[in-house]
């Protein structure tokens, strides 16, 4: 049985400025974090500072009471457990407040998006357990009316063609410290900037030679209000509108109006977009929107030894790093997935994390707790041996073979039981036999006797070794027959208990142990992220032996190994040779001890 308890407090790490760190801890008891709070209509849910301000607006009648969010990814990449969150949340609360979760595509840039991220993106959603029934969306369905919108705010003095170059237009914004000046374009007549804009819109220009920009206040504290780019030029083909489009909107504009277009009630969206939100406001007052959206921000999720940025994970992929999107060592949902984690888990662990108003690191151990509490449920338990080492039972007939019932998962006895053959060759653990054996350990050593998982008890009597190496090839046990089950009538105490399988059924396995992909507990603070890079994030084991239960077994079934930890089967499996990912390991003790001993401390601490 998986000893699993989650941690009575969790670490979390909040940043209060740029160069100071605080350790914080949120206690998680029996509740999710927060105080227990009410919809309107009486339903129960957790409280945060989000769902106050929805319930006040319901209270206030604002929008008539409506709850609309949306998930508006970018499909420029693959999401990670980041957007994991921001997808339970927005779906989640639509889902509580009886109302409506929008799933639209921001796809402002096509020189990065692409089909297969769209896709991707719609499959993750669904994994986790949400969905939009008919209201996908996408900016670029809003195209015409996004451009209309530009000529309104044109013709209302509201926007103008600047022909500055980028790099000048840098120079004239200013500094945090500076206010920006005035382009020398700002001030261009009405008629002059519908020309130019229409110029634009129908390829008479170069790309970089005219932007379309709001005028709003060029000595404004707020950078994000110094006349911020609307429309560029971009002559690249859109995967949705193809070459219709020459001049594309930019994010910050496209954004708010595709909300208050879509009715959006509550606009939820990460905290480096609290500066935004002056703009986001006065795209749609500009507008005169009936029932403008509200933005709201919350902190987003990051992890310990994890980057959350695409464009790093997108660098990993293209420079070969890993193996690609769904490579399990990856934060996406899709190398979680082909790892092993369940769409329970990672939405249990967002609920319990929680939303706030401060940007916060949980450590990792955080997440793989929540994954265990799943699998240990749920997951078959079977016998693995990783890295094999032959023994051999001498007072066991030769040939003989029989076989031995052993439950499917001691958590859910409706999982029944299997049987499992036994025989006088078997393979164990390498690391389960200790010729010179240290104190505290206590698997197989010359002379001292332990019990076979599900089997019998058999006492070491001497090993093979190679001749010219020294190399143990063989142990040698002799087995008592009147323990089988694994027990005794005696009651004789046995402290060690090893997994095996029977080496004439043994199936062949490749096990892919993963460690975490970032050395550094937070890879962002090295001035190049991949220096954070962790050699060992995986091993290959390709010689491990698994029960022959296994045989024929899917490509995501999950399982527990026992004594090894929770494993998934990779879609590289083929007919005779299964793929096991490490999904996440059990608790060792012994390992935990060594481990001590090793860096010196003395035993017992």
């Amino acid at each position: 049985m998986l000893e699993s308890a989650l941690p009575s407090q969790a670490v979390i790490r909040e940043k209060q400025s740029i160069d100071t760190t605080i350790l914080v801890t949120i206690k998680v008891e029996n509740e999710p974090v927060g105080s227990e709070n009410r919809t309107p209509e009486g339903k129960k849910n957790s409280f945060d500072f989000i769902r106050a301000i929805i319930n006040e607006d319901i209270r206030n009648n604002k929008r008539g009471g409506r709850v609309h969010t949306r998930f508006p990814p970018e499909p420029n990449g693959y999401l990670h457990i980041g957007h994991a969150k921001s997808i339970c949340l927005n779906f989640g609360i639509a889902a509580e407040y009886s109302g409506l979760c929008n799933l639209r595509f921001d796809d402002t840039n096509p020189t990065k998006e692409e089909v297969e991220y769209v896709d991707s993106i719609k499959e993750d959603v669904r994994w986790l357990g949400f969905d939009w029934d008919d209201r996908e969306y996408y900016a670029s369905d809003y195209f015409q009316q996004l451009h209309d919108f530009a000529v309104r705010l044109i013709k209302g003095g509201k926007a103008y063609v600047d022909s500055l170059t980028a790099e000048e237009i840098r120079e004239y914004r200013g500094t945090l410290t500076e206010p920006g000046k005035n382009s020398p374009f700002r001030d261009r007549s009405v008629e002059e900037n519908l020309e130019l804009f229409e110029g634009m819109r129908s390829g008479k220009f170069k790309e970089g030679e005219h932007v379309l920009r709001a005028k709003i206040d060029m000595g404004s504290p707020n950078m994000n209000m110094r006349d911020p780019t609307i429309y560029r030029i971009r002559y690249a083909p859109h995967h949705r509108t193809g070459s219709t489009w020459c001049i594309y909107p930019m994010y910050d504009y496209a954004h708010p109006l595709s909300d208050a277009i879509e009715g959006i009630s509550h606009s939820i969206c990460t905290l480096e977009f609290e500066n935004n939100r002056p703009l986001y406001d006065w795209f749609i007052a500009q507008l005169d929107f009936k029932e403008p959206p509200q933005q709201i921000e919350f902190a987003r999720l990051n992890l310990s030894h994890t980057i959350m940025s695409k464009r790093k994970l997108l660098q990993l992929v293209q420079e070969a790093v890993v193996s690609g999107w769904d490579d399990p060592r990856m934060p996406t949902l899709s190398g979680m997935r082909r790892r092993g984690y369940t769409a329970e888990a990672i939405r249990a662990f967002a609920e319990r994390v929680g939303v706030s108003k401060t940007n916060s690191t949980v450590d990792l151990s955080f997440l793989e707790y929540f994954i265990r509490e799943d699998l240990n449920k749920r997951a078959p338990r079977v016998m693995a041996v990783l890295r094999p080492l032959k023994l051999i039972i001498e007072n066991y007939p030769e040939g003989e073979f029989e076989e031995l019932e052993a439950e499917n998962n001691p958590e859910d006895p409706a999982a029944g039981s299997r049987t499992l053959p036994f025989g006088r060759v078997l393979y164990i653990e390498q690391e389960d036999f200790r010729e010179d054996p240290p104190k505290k350990y206590f698997r197989l050593s010359p002379g001292r006797e332990v019990r076979l998982k599900h089997a019998y008890y058999v006492t070491c009597t001497g090993v093979a070794k190679d001749e010219r190496t020294g190399e143990i090839l063989e142990v040698h046990c002799s087995y008592d027959p009147d323990t089988r089950g694994g027990w005794s009538e005696d009651g004789r105490k046995i402290r060690g208990t090893l997994h095996w399988v029977s080496a004439a059924h043994a199936l062949d396995a490749e096990i892919r142990l993963y460690d975490v992909l970032f050395s550094r507990e937070n890879p962002d603070e090295v001035g190049d992220f991949k220096d954070a890079l962790n050699p060992n994030s995986l091993e290959v084991l390709k010689d491990a032996k698994v029960e022959p239960s296994l045989n024929g077994t899917e490509p995501g079934a999950r399982y527990q190994f026992l004594r090894q930890g929770y494993f998934c089967v990779d879609p590289d499996s083929r007919e005779n040779r299964l793929v096991f990912n490490q999904t996440v390991t059990l608790r060792d003790t012994w390992a935990k001890i060594e481990k001590s001993l090793q860096g010196g401390e003395q035993e017992g601490d």
